[in-house]
């Protein structure tokens, strides 16, 4: 019987699809991991949560399971739109299937199976290509722009020592400082080129190093709020490219609210979650999220590269470089947005396969 159950836990841990069981007074009595995925939270934080509580007073879905409780009759629903916490949404097939078993009261086995898992698996993968090719781009035309810059700053450096004028000199360190300037701007557009140093870290000790730090920037009336899982296991990252990624995010989440605006700060783990083309059991979700006046499609889908910002006088640096650091622990930053919130997502991988 031992080695039964171990089989029934492994093929539950490892399901893809979401499984909730709701008890005879439709409170959660069980979700599996896909589940806790899907639905942003773990189990130990929702059992015994009302139904109507965990579906956001869906009253159509929740009429339907009582009632499928009431008669034993199960019931289907295709592209389901459910409405969770955090004003979260998300798409779903819905299969609803009432389990008896002698003696006990009749429960509820919901599964559910999102429609557009798939397309967010193609989405990131094509994010990812999208920064790969771009880092290539950026390599190549840093190469092409630093060498006559090297040659223009040392003919300026060469001709501001034949120049007795020293109004004339004053040209030749014009154009030094400008080959300096820059230099440094493709410098930054490049990134750091040192490759990550791993330990293991507490991503909460980060986030609250970050939020120290912007909180002491931040206009007065900004609120900095977390939302902490304490349950997510220390993560194997580069200390310094952790909180450099994550502070870039807040700092423009912080600039982006102006005065009397709110920022939160939200962690959570997922269970066998799929980023680009590769499977991870654990994976850290951080989420930076902020209820500024939102970003436009247009820059939204570019928001990621190199130059790109959108708020007036930002580099359009910060996000591509945060991006480019967490891609080198093999993870990956999504943006959504929309008028009032915004929400940036961290998504590191707990243990990397590469090792």
């Amino acid at each position: 019987m031992s080695q039964d159950h171990t089989l029934h836990r492994h093929l539950l841990e490892n399901l893809t699809t979401a499984l909730l069981v709701a008890d005879e007074h439709l409170r959660l009595d069980f979700m599996n991991p896909a589940a806790e995925m899907l639905m942003e939270i773990s189990l130990n934080r929702v059992r015994g949560l009302p139904m109507r509580d965990l579906f956001r007073e869906d009253e159509t879905l929740l009429g339907s399971l009582q009632q499928s409780l009431h008669t034993g009759h199960p019931f289907t629903e295709r592209e389901r739109v459910l409405a969770l916490h955090f004003e979260r949404e998300v798409t779903v097939d819905i299969t609803v299937s009432p389990i008896s078993e002698p003696g006990s009261p009749r429960r509820l086995l919901i599964e559910l199976v999102q429609v557009d898992r798939q397309l967010r698996i193609t989405r990131e993968e094509q994010l990812l290509n999208q920064q790969s090719a771009s880092r290539a781009l950026l390599r190549g035309l840093a190469h092409e722009i630093k060498n006559p810059l090297g040659g223009l700053r040392g003919a300026a450096q060469l001709l501001e020592r034949e120049l007795p004028d020293p109004e004339l000199q004053e040209y030749t360190r014009i154009i030094i400082g400008e080959a300096d300037r820059l230099q440094n701007l493709v410098n930054r557009m490049l990134g750091p080129n040192n490759l990550p140093q791993r330990r293991r870290q507490n991503i909460h000790k980060a986030l609250e190093h970050v939020r120290n730090l912007v909180s002491a920037e931040a206009l007065e009336g900004v609120e900095i709020r977390t939302d902490y899982d304490p349950s997510i296991p220390d993560v194997n990252a580069d200390q310094d490219m952790l909180i450099q990624s994550i502070l870039n995010i807040v700092r423009n989440a912080v600039q982006a609210v102006g005065e009397a605006g709110v920022v939160r700060l939200r962690s959570r783990v997922l269970r066998q979650y799929t980023i680009g083309q590769v499977r991870h059991k654990l994976v850290a979700l951080i989420q930076v999220i902020d209820n500024g006046p939102g970003i436009s499609e247009e820059v939204r889908e570019r928001i990621f590269f190199p130059m790109v910002s959108g708020r007036d006088g930002g580099t359009g640096l910060g996000l591509s470089i945060a991006q480019s650091l967490i891609n080198q622990h093999g993870g990956l930053i999504e943006c959504t947005s929309r008028p009032g919130q915004t929400v940036f997502s961290l998504l590191l991988p707990v243990e990397l396969t590469d090792e």
